[in-house]
């Protein structure tokens, strides 16, 4: 299983930036992790601060992945153009956000990308990328 994880603007900053939300783990950690956890898995990981970028490698995965794992950061709450490449995408996209937008500043609160994803995991720390994957291996 090929999966595809993409990390949208700010997340290079995993474990510097705000850990007291984000937590003090890296993303080279997370990705350890994740390869310790479900050592079968194949993972392309992509991290921009372009909101082009990851609109290119979504719909680039069509063919090439099982699934895709989407932390869009900021651009979750902002971004159309985002949207419209997740619900294009003919590979199954699973949101996943490392704190709880539902208990966070009022305009962080809603995803546009809630309901054209698979599925979502909010607020479940950094575990949220092993459950987004393991949802993936049962769609």
């Amino acid at each position: 299983m090929r999966i595809l994880i993409l990390n949208g603007p700010n997340l290079n900053r995993l474990g510097l930036r705000k850990p007291e939300i984000y937590g003090s783990k890296t993303m080279a950690q997370i990705l350890l992790e994740i390869q310790r956890t479900l050592p079968d898995v194949h993972l392309i990981y992509k991290q921009s601060n372009h909101e082009g970028d990851l609109i290119d490698w979504i719909q680039e995965a069509n063919g090439e992945y099982s699934g895709i794992v989407l932390n869009a950061g900021g651009y979750s709450h902002t971004s159309v153009a985002l949207r419209d490449a997740v619900e294009e995408s003919e590979v199954p996209v699973v949101e996943v956000h490392i704190s709880d937008i539902t208990k966070r500043e009022p305009f962080r609160q809603t995803s546009l990308l809630t309901d054209v994803c698979a599925h979502s995991i909010i607020g479940h720390g950094t575990e949220g990328y092993v459950e987004a994957i393991r949802w993936l291996q049962g769609v």
